[in-house]
């Protein structure tokens, strides 16, 4: 049987905002694992770096929500407080309720560890990531469509979308027809996965490893914090918008870096790699 949330199989219930974020997370590993084959690393080590990354990744997002809740459901009384004294409504992800940025975090800190065990070079597999992980984004937000969350606002225009009484904000309950914000930063992400793929293929000589990852930490942030202007519901702290502060302070840092990385003088990847050891024939030319 299927409903609007989900499918039941038995007495078991897939719903389909998890569904919609494991088909992202495999489509972002296949892109992942061609990107690690083209880049001269093994490309099996995606499928086992997927599994942590995914654990790590959804603990990051629910945690930045615990912590980050938006003024709505604050008015429902579901607080930070009310997470750290209801501890099994932490583990209530179905209904929503991941932060991406916490999901960032959470991935990198999972790879940096991963590739510090296995002696991995942890900026050029952050290169290898990045443009999945803008695909798995793009795939993502599709799951706010289903649970109708992350909608903009009021709008005519000929691609508005409907949402629900139920899930409109109390201040909104006669309005009809909202911005389609997941649609949005969607399109966005799958830009800038191009753009991240195009960059590292046509810059290739002079990137160093980490700067296509730092691309990312400056395209996602630059597109979530435009996006959050359209936003009706965003998280507060101390009356700032949260998501929105964190992603100017994040796009501003990755840019300084870029540019210090690569300020006159400094070597480029490729002139800072170590000569080759000449080979036995060539040393007796």
């Amino acid at each position: 049987m299927i409903d609007r949330y989900g499918i039941h199989v038995g007495e078991l219930y897939f719903r389909f905002y998890g569904m919609i974020i494991m088909f992202g997370a495999v489509l972002a590993a296949i892109l992942s694992h061609r990107r690690a084959k083209k880049a001269g690393q093994d490309p099996e080590l995606i499928w086992d770096m997927l599994i942590w990354l995914l654990i790590a990744g959804v603990l990051g997002a629910r945690i930045w929500h615990i912590f980050t809740p938006p003024p709505s459901m604050q008015e429902q009384g579901i607080t930070t407080m009310y997470y750290l004294t209801h501890p099994l409504e932490m583990l209530t992800i179905w209904n929503g309720g991941l932060g991406i940025p916490g999901a960032v975090i959470g991935g990198a800190l999972a790879l940096f560890f991963y590739t510090r065990k296995h002696r991995l070079n942890f900026a050029q597999w952050t290169d290898i990531i990045a443009p999945g992980l803008l695909l798995a984004q793009a795939i993502g937000r599709w799951g706010n469509f289903v649970n109708q969350e992350v909608y903009g606002a009021p709008t005519n225009l000929p691609w508005k979308i409907y949402i629900e009484p139920m899930f409109r904000l109390p201040e909104y309950a006669n309005v009809e027809y909202y911005h389609p914000l997941f649609l949005y930063e969607s399109l966005w992400n799958l830009a800038g996965m191009l753009l991240l793929i195009w960059m590292g293929n046509r810059f290739s000589d002079k990137l160093k490893f980490g700067d296509v990852f730092l691309g990312y930490l400056v395209v996602y942030p630059l597109g979530r914090f435009l996006l959050e202007f359209l936003r009706l519901d965003s998280a507060q702290i101390a009356g700032i918008n949260a998501n929105q502060t964190f992603m100017a302070i994040i796009g501003i840092l990755a840019v300084i870096t870029l540019f210090w990385r690569h300020r006159p003088g400094q070597k480029s990847r490729i002139d800072s790699m170590p000569d080759p050891i000449p080979t036995e024939l060539e040393s007796n030319e």
